[in-house]
This record gives C-alpha cells, sequence and structure tokens, in this order.
C-alpha cells in the first residue's frame, strides 16, 4: 500500500497494476433561492475528470469527456459523465491498467475542470480527488486530496503518473489554473504545462 501527499513527491508504483482517481463534488444553489435555487440544485454543477495520455510532451489521447476508451484495450477507461454531482461517492472515475498501456504513452495527466459554459468550481462545494489502488479488484484508498475553495480558477491538476522505464510513479499535484471553457486543446495545454 502507498499513501501519496503532494509533499512527498513521485512515488513508486510497483505492484500496483491498476489505479483509479476518482472525483466528488456537491452541487450548490448558488446564492438564489425560489424556482432559480430549485433548477440549480435539481441540475447541480458539471465538473469533468479527465486523464490526457501523452507521448513525451505532445497529449495523443483523451479519456473523459465522450471518449470512454480512448486506447480501445481497456487500458484508460473513464466512468462516464456525471453532470450534477448528485449521488454517493465518486461522480466520475478513471482506471488505469498499466501493463495494456501502450510503450508509447509516457506519463497520463489527470484533469478535473468545470470545463463546460456555466459551471465552475465557485458553484460546487465539497471538491474531493481519491486515488486508489484498484489491484486484484479491491480499491483502496491511498490519497485524498481537496483543492481550495478560494480559487477562481476553474482547472485543477490532480496527479501525473510518468512512465520510468518499466515502471510508473505518480505524483500528487493539486494545482488549479485557468482553462477555457468548451476548448479540448485550452484543456490538453493545460495538462500538457504540468
Amino acid at each position: 500500500m502507498i499513501t501519496l501527499t503532494k509533499e512527498d513527491g513521485p512515488a513508486d508504483l510497483d505492484g500496483v497494476t491498476h489505479l483509479s482517481i476518482g472525483v466528488s463534488w456537491d452541487p450548490t444553489a448558488g446564492s438564489s433561492g425560489g424556482v432559480l435555487g430549485k433548477l440549480r440544485r435539481k441540475t447541480g454543477t458539471d465538473l469533468d475528470l479527465i486523464a490526457v495520455a501523452l507521448q513525451g510532451g505532445d497529449p495523443v489521447r483523451l479519456a473523459g469527456l465522450d471518449s470512454l476508451d480512448p486506447m480501445g484495450n481497456g487500458s484508460l477507461v473513464h466512468s462516464g459523465d456525471n453532470q450534477t454531482g448528485h449521488g454517493d461517492g465518486d461522480d466520475e472515475t478513471v482506471t488505469v491498467e498499466f501493463a495494456r498501456i501502450p510503450q508509447n504513452i509516457t506519463s497520463i495527466v489527470f484533469v478535473a475542470a468545470a470545463y463546460k459554459k456555466g459551471s465552475s468550481f465557485q458553484k460546487a462545494r465539497n471538491i474531493s480527488f481519491k486515488v486508489y489502488d484498484a489491484t486484484g479488484g479491491n480499491s483502496q484508498q491511498v490519497a485524498d486530496i481537496w483543492p481550495s475553495l478560494l480559487t477562481q480558477d476553474n482547472g485543477c491538476a490532480v496527479a501525473k503518473a510518468v512512465r520510468v522505464g518499466g515502471s510508473w510513479k505518480l505524483e500528487v499535484i493539486n494545482v488549479t489554473g485557468k482553462v477555457k471553457q468548451g476548448d479540448e486543446h485550452a484543456l490538453m495545454r493545460f495538462a500538457v504545462s504540468k
């Protein structure tokens, strides 16, 4: 079992064959009550968890949004888009099976973003990123990352998995920044910069 914090730096993932990262959040009603408040509570806030697979410094695959299995072999799988934050547990997850990741992929950056227009971190509460060692079919939480609720940003680079020779390392990043909403290339540039 590994336990990850940003301060620890990269952790060896020796023995970890499957890794999952999940994002969860609670939608807020905003400052208005009445009909608008009820509508916001019903529709919720849409945060998106995206994994960007890199070949060197070049993004080549994206898991998330409308791409659930971008490698086509089950090695990088997204759970699907939760557009409201309603429900218990993680609202969206990405699972990596390291042995099946193609050799040309050198790193994977996990980003959460208020990507769609009208969404923002300020419209969500209790945002949490959880990292799980999912080896052997049992998920064991190894990190819990809480980004600041005071940020005006709408993107957070959560973690980065890096191939080192024949093994992988995982680094908790937890760095926020601005992502142009609705712009997939801006999202990829944000991931590459981390």
